[in-house]
């Protein structure tokens, strides 16, 4: 499975501008720029839409080790953090702190975490991720 995204880009870092679009158009000449990574501008930018790819895979690989130990949740709800950090000359991503809420009928904590901590650990964007990865798991009612 390949999965395809395009960035267009004019003038310079500071002050040019972009845009980003998708096979399936979710994103589709989506503006980017210094501003919308920086600053409080509308658009979008590289850090916010890892940290959407890393709470979704993250809650997604979540259900799959639920459904494979017979538990289905009523609901999963994961908010991902990603941190830019100035590392020299340029940035890096040091960290995604992922915030799971959960509701999973019949579930014991001990398994909630087990099951948790192996989603975090195994989804395909925690293992592209080269950052630190947190994970603040609450079991709700």
């Amino acid at each position: 499975m390949i999965r395809k995204g395009r960035a267009r880009w004019q003038g310079t870092g500071r002050d040019g501008t972009g845009a980003l679009s998708t096979d399936s158009s979710v994103l589709n000449d989506t503006p980017y720029s210094y501003k919308t990574r920086f600053e409080s501008t509308p658009g979008t930018n590289p850090e916010e839409l890892i940290a959407a790819a890393h709470a979704g895979c993250f809650t997604m690989a979540l259900a799959f080790q639920l459904q494979t130990a017979g538990f289905t949740a009523t609901a999963l709800a994961t908010e991902a953090a990603v941190t830019l950090d100035q590392d020299g000359a340029g940035f890096t991503i040091t960290r995604s702190a992922l915030t799971l809420r959960a509701r999973i009928p019949g579930i014991d904590r001990a398994k909630f975490d087990e099951l948790a901590h192996a989603a975090e650990l195994n989804c395909p964007v925690s293992k592209l991720i080269k950052a630190e990865i947190t994970l603040d798991a609450t079991l709700e009612g």
